[in-house]
C-alpha cells in the first residue's frame, strides 16, 4: 500500500528551488526559507510566474519519484519536470488500444460520470437534511436538484455513448451548480453564486473552485504516472496536446466530495471572506497569497482524513484516494476487473 506523504506548495514569488544533499532547499534573495528531505515528498507544486528550480533539483524529483509541477498564481497548469518514461510498457499499450475504442472508452467513462453525479447527489442531500425547516426554501431546491441528479444517473447508467454521456454530464454540472448557492450558509453577498464562470474566475467563489480543482487535478496527474499510465490519454476526455485528459477524467469522481466540500467548509467557516480575494483589470477575481496558504493548509488537512474505501473496504486516508482508484483502472485496463469501480462518497 502506498504511503501518504506530503505535497510541498511554493507560493512566493521569486523563489528558487536548489538541491541540498537529500533535500531540497527553497531559497528567496538569497536566504533559506525551507529544506524538505525529498523522501518525505510525494510532490513539489509551485503557484507563480517567478519561480525556478534547478537542474539538480528535477534529477532529483525524479530519482526520488516526486512529481514536480508549475501553475500560474491562479492554479493553471503551466509545465512539470520528469525523467525517463517509467512504468509498464505493457499497461500502456492496453490504455491506449482501449482509448482508441469508443465502446471501451464509453465503458469506463460511463461509471466514472456515473460516480461523479452520485457524489454530487450526496453533496446535495446532505445539505438539505442539514438545512431542515431553517431554509425551507433552499432545501426544496436542493432536494428537486438532487431528484433530477438521480434521474441523470440512471441515464448515464444506460448509455454507451460518449456523445450522451458529455451530454448527461452537463446536464447534472448545470443542474448542480444551479442550487449551489444553497450550500453556502453565510449571507455575505461578496461570496454570493450565480453560476460557474472559468478562464478567468469572475467572482470569489469561482475563483476558490478553480484553484481547488488544480489542486485535485495535479493530484490526479501524480497518480496516474505513479501507476505508470499515460495522463494525457483519456477515455471521456479525448486527446488535446498539452492536455492531461485522463488527468481530468479521474478527478471527475472527486470534484463534489473533495474539492467543493473543501471550499464550502472554508467559506462557511469564515476561513475565507471577501478580503481574500483582489481583482484584476481584466475582471478576474484572484486569491490573494496569504490566502492561498490558507487554502493549501485546508486542502493538506482535508487529505489527512480517514474513510472507509467502498470497493477495496480497507481505511485510507483521502489524499490516497486517487493513487487507489488509479491502481483499480490498471487493473480493470488489464483485464483484471469486469468493470471499474469508480469512487462512490458516502
Amino acid at each position: 500500500m502506498k504511503t501518504h506523504l506530503n505535497t510541498l506548495f511554493v507560493t512566493l514569488e521569486g523563489s528558487y528551488l536548489r538541491k541540498d544533499g537529500a533535500a531540497v532547499e527553497v531559497r528567496h534573495e538569497g536566504e533559506s526559507k525551507l529544506r524538505v528531505p525529498l523522501h518525505n515528498l510525494e510532490a513539489i507544486v509551485c503557484f507563480g510566474y517567478d519561480i525556478s528550480a534547478s537542474v539538480s533539483v528535477m534529477a532529483g524529483c525524479s530519482e526520488a519519484g516526486v512529481s514536480l509541477s508549475f501553475h500560474s498564481p491562479t492554479g493553471k497548469f503551466l509545465a512539470a519536470t520528469r525523467g525517463f518514461t517509467s512504468g509498464n510498457i505493457l499497461l500502456r499499450r492496453d490504455q491506449y488500444r482501449r482509448a482508441d475504442d469508443r465502446k471501451d472508452s464509453a465503458n469506463l467513462a460511463r461509471n466514472i460520470i456515473a460516480a461523479k453525479i452520485a457524489n454530487s447527489r450526496t453533496v446535495l442531500l446532505r445539505a438539505a437534511r442539514d438545512h431542515g425547516d431553517k431554509d425551507p426554501v433552499g432545501t426544496t431546491a436542493l432536494l428537486t436538484a438532487s431528484d433530477f441528479l438521480d434521474h441523470r444517473l440512471g441515464m448515464a447508467l444506460r448509455t454507451d455513448s460518449l456523445d450522451s454521456l458529455r451530454g448527461i454530464e452537463g446536464d447534472a454540472a448545470a443542474a448542480y451548480f444551479s442550487v449551489f448557492k444553497h450550500l453556502v450558509t453565510l449571507s455575505d453577498g461578496g461570496l454570493s453564486f450565480t453560476g460557474r464562470t472559468r478562464r478567468p474566475p469572475r467572482d470569489p467563489m469561482n475563483a476558490l473552485l478553480s484553484f481547488l480543482y488544480a489542486l485535485l487535478m495535479s493530484d490526479c496527474r501524480s497518480a496516474l504516472e505513479s501507476c505508470g499510465l499515460d495522463p494525457q490519454c483519456g477515455f471521456l476526455h479525448r486527446d488535446r496536446p498539452g492536455r492531461p485528459s485522463l488527468a481530468l477524467d479521474l478527478m471527475e469522481e472527486f470534484r463534489a466530495c473533495m474539492a467543493d466540500r473543501t471550499a464550502l467548509t472554508l467559506i462557511n467557516r469564515r476561513q475565507i471572506t471577501t478580503a481574500d480575494f483582489k481583482s484584476e483589470e481584466s475582471g478576474a477575481v484572484l486569491l490573494r497569497e496569504e490566502s492561498r496558504k490558507t487554502v493549501l493548509g485546508a486542502w493538506q488537512e482535508r487529505k489527512q482524513d480517514q474513510i472507509l474505501h467502498p470497493f477495496l473496504d480497507e481505511k485510507v486516508t483521502v489524499g490516497l484516494l486517487p493513487h487507489l482508484q488509479s491502481r483499480l483502472i490498471s487493473r480493470y485496463l488489464r483485464g483484471d476487473l469486469d468493470a471499474y469501480p469508480a469512487f462512490l462518497w458516502k
